[in-house]
């Protein structure tokens, strides 16, 4: 925590504020983690219409990100967080109110935005205040509101849903949103950044990046974006489906328990990785997220105890807590203040079509296999993603190794593209 002492009182206090409000947000929306599909499937829906449902969460993500991305870079952070916490506060109210699958699935669109929203504008406001030699730990530390959050909502949501019922369930998730509103409020909102012309910008103009599909074919976005979609389907797998697989099997092991377990784990990983990512780059620690998340398919697939199930999450955890945070910090590393949000919600918006694909796909899968063989299918995507980045994630095979490996400096890095302008 020695980075925060170096800043100025009200620097802090804004940090603190936006911490809490982000630990507010995720509590809100992670008690909807493990009771949500089994809410879905006390109406009355298939493995498929549940994977249907949880899946298009991911659409409100995919059709709101570049919108949102856009208009953090261009009126500030802070307009895109009010969107996102707004969303948080008023959709439980949607889920409360219908039981139709049809309104379920609009609802959970909408639900979709409020994560859009908070995600960019809070990743591009920390990357924003952090220093360069410092970032990591930023970063690190500033996203542990979300495995803090993760682990709080789920085992909340599980008691509230076993002891009151979802009615109350729904409003505490409004109200947690509510009040995760009330501090956005509060943040001091930094100027907006317009782009000036400087030393570094002659040479990065050859990737100045103007609209959606330019973003995604630079060499810098191109790859972790891929990555991160394949990822998704690992992320959508788990979140979707482990509660109805752990039902299905005599394993006492309660599906909240899971979710706290992962985020415990994300939460521990994060005290150190952003720091060490400063000292050792950030590819090492993004080659072990992927890993993380293949070995924790692996043991759901395999899993017949508490024991393989606690490991499992364990491993998720870890995974979530390295894989995304070392990609955003790698993402800031490769962008500049005024194109941050654009950049982010494209890279991000990998992992939700990951989301989005995963639910309804492995969710066929499930109706034929099982969930316990879609998990091994899932395993063999996510590999995917594991060979992506060790093989691709640089200017060549050789370097890409290097780099995955913490061997070598990322080529696409801004303070390595004067040097490297004939590497990208």
């Amino acid at each position: 925590m020695k980075a925060f002492n170096t800043f100025d009182a009200k620097l802090r206090l804004n940090l603190l504020v936006l911490f809490t409000a982000g630990l507010l947000f995720w509590s809100s929306l992670s008690l909807l983690l493990p009771t949500l599909p089994l809410y879905i499937d006390d109406v009355g829906a298939s493995k498929q219409e549940i994977g249907i449902v949880m899946g298009s969460f991911a659409i409100g993500l995919l059709l709101s990100r570049p919108m949102l991305g856009r208009l953090a870079d261009e009126r500030g952070r802070k307009s895109v967080l009010l969107i996102g916490t707004i969303v948080a506060a008023i959709a439980p109210f949607g889920y409360l109110a219908t039981q139709s699958l049809g309104l379920l699935i609009l609802v959970r669109i909408f639900h979709g935005i409020s994560v859009a929203a908070f995600t960019t504008g809070y990743s591009a406001l920390v990357a924003d205040l952090a220093p360069a030699e410092t970032r990591g730990e930023i970063i690190g530390y500033m996203t542990l509101a979300t495995p803090l959050g993760l682990a709080i909502g789920p085992a909340l949501g599980g008691y509230l849903e076993a002891t009151s019922g979802y009615g109350i369930l729904f409003l505490f998730s409004a109200e947690l949103g509510f009040v995760a509103l009330l501090g956005i409020i509060q943040v001091t909102n930094p100027p907006v950044q317009t782009r000036e012309q400087t030393e570094a910008d002659d040479v990065y103009d050859g990737l100045r990046l103007r609209n959606f599909w330019q973003v995604l074919a630079s060499p810098r976005v191109r790859v972790p974006t891929i990555v991160m979609l394949l990822v998704g389907l690992s992320v959508g797998a788990v979140h979707t489906f482990v509660s109805l697989f752990l039902k299905s099997t005599d394993v006492d092991f309660n599906g909240g328990l899971f979710f706290t377990a992962a985020a415990i784990a994300s939460f521990s990983i994060r005290v150190f990785a952003g720091k060490a990512s400063d000292r050792f780059g950030r590819g090492l620690f993004i080659t072990f997220g992927i890993f993380c998340y293949v070995f924790a398919l692996i043991l759901l697939w395999q899993a017949n105890s508490a024991m393989f199930f606690l490991l499992a999450a364990i491993a998720e955890g870890a995974g979530g807590g390295t894989l995304i945070s070392m990609m955003i910090t790698m993402m800031a590393d490769r962008s500049q203040p005024q194109e941050r949000g654009q950049i982010f919600a494209i890279c991000i918006a990998g992992l939700d079509l990951g989301i989005a694909i995963a639910a309804p796909l492995l969710g066929i899968i499930a109706e034929g296999v099982g969930y316990r063989d879609m998990f091994g299918y899932g395993a063999a995507m996510t590999s995917v993603a594991l060979v992506l980045f060790l093989t691709h994630s640089s200017k060549n095979l050789s370097n890409s190794f290097r780099f995955a490996l913490g061997l070598a400096p990322d080529a696409y890095a801004l303070k390595n593209l004067k040097v490297r302008t004939d590497e990208i």
